[in-house]
């Protein structure tokens, strides 16, 4: 029996101890709210007026329909090409512009199956210099290094971020214009434009990095 009661403390013991060890593994937050994870396309307790995560994907959703539907793209003979030309963006607030254009890029890279093609016109330094080994022998090559196979674009997306801002004492009012564009290359007709917009108000201002 007192053996029992040994065995029976030893085991209380051990476990206790392993208890222990998985409490004190993880990340914790030391105060505060904890972590909430969200879907991107929701909005969360941490927001401003400015343009949060949901409204680049509502955005970006948009204008990929938009371009896969636009007649230049959906009966073209062919795999058009099209080049990201970069966002300008015209609003007080501090955006990474280019995740507009990089994820209507991916989406319909994901999506278009085949219908439409976008030139790495961003990696040109690394395709040139690739050419460059292969030409002097230092690489290997499949096809003749000296065939220019760079393929030039069919039309440029490209699009624009304009804001107007309000600020009294009763609080912050922001509206953000978002406009795109696909532009032929060859006649610089645009040929498919869209927008999406945004109007926010609140108490107090965010800082976006």
């Amino acid at each position: 029996m007192k053996h029992s009661k040994i065995l029976a403390i030893g085991s209380i013991t051990a476990a206790a101890v392993v208890l222990s060890g998985c409490a004190s593994s993880g990340v914790r937050n030391p105060s505060g709210v904890p972590v909430t994870e969200l879907r991107p396309d929701e909005r969360g307790f941490v927001a401003g007026t400015g343009v949060e995560s949901q409204d680049i994907v509502a955005a970006t959703d948009k204008m990929s329909r938009g371009i896969l539907g636009t007649p230049q793209i959906a009966n073209a003979k062919g795999t058009p090409c099209v080049v990201l030309d970069p966002i300008v963006n015209e609003t007080r607030f501090v955006i990474n512009k280019d995740i507009f254009l990089t994820r209507i890029m991916t989406r319909l890279a994901a999506k278009a199956q085949g219908k439409v093609a976008f030139l790495a016109r961003d990696r040109m330094n690394a395709l040139q210099r690739e050419r460059e080994l292969k030409q002097s022998g230092q690489v290997t090559a499949n096809a003749d290094p000296n065939v220019v196979e760079f393929k030039g674009a069919d039309f440029f997306l490209t699009g624009k971020l304009q804001g107007q801002s309000t600020r009294t004492g009763a609080g912050i009012s922001d509206y953000v214009y978002m406009s795109f564009q696909l532009i032929d290359a060859r006649t610089s007709i645009v040929v498919w434009a869209d927008e999406y917009e945004i109007k926010k108000q609140g108490l107090e201002d965010a800082a976006y990095r």
